[in-house]
């Protein structure tokens, strides 16, 4: 009777935990917290401290802690490093905030679009979705097999390689390419 009493405890136990544990992903070497914002994840992630100092030259903070939801695809350290050196460290000036906004502000949606969102959307869209990012341009998502791809204005593509990372004020997709605007 004890042993069967232990195991309805910890079955109770297991069924009323928060599902906080299950929605964790790792990004970077850091958990990602569903019920942190977007911008106190990322500071963890050891793949996006240049995102990150990024978001902070641009002056974006405030706006991606804010309450949102949207749904940021977010490039890798690796991704940046595709883009040349000069280039980058041009757009980290304080006079070219306005461009390195434009950029960020690009890879970022208004609303939650989860992976299977973006999925739907380019069946219902005939193989291609047309994405509204928040900088006003256009990203376009399409599919290979079960991976999401994004096609930014100037032709460049970029793969998901993480997704659903869900925070507090939306959604983060790990991004392998920074995607640029017109």
């Amino acid at each position: 009777m004890k042993k069967l009493i232990i195991a309805a405890i910890a079955l109770a136990t297991i069924a009323i935990a928060p599902t906080t544990y299950a929605q964790t992903k790792m990004v970077g070497g850091a958990a990602m917290y569903p019920t942190k914002d977007i911008v106190d994840n990322a500071v963890n992630s050891k793949d996006h401290t240049t995102l990150v100092a990024a978001v902070k030259a641009a002056g974006l903070v405030e706006t991606l802690k804010s309450a949102g939801p949207f749904t940021v695809f977010a490039p890798t350290n690796e991704a940046f490093n595709k883009v040349p050196k000069d280039a980058l460290a041009s757009l980290l000036k304080p006079e070219n905030k306005a461009a390195l906004t434009k950029i960020l502000t690009y890879h970022v949606v208004s609303g939650k679009l989860s992976a299977a969102d973006l999925m739907a959307k380019i069946k219902a869209g005939g193989g291609k979705a047309e994405l509204n990012t928040v900088s006003g341009g256009i990203l376009t998502a399409m599919a290979q097999g079960k991976k999401v791809y994004l096609v930014d204005e100037k032709g460049g593509k970029s793969w998901v390689t993480i997704a659903d990372v869900n925070q507090s004020n939306g959604v983060i997709h790990v991004v392998n390419t920074v995607l640029m605007p017109n």
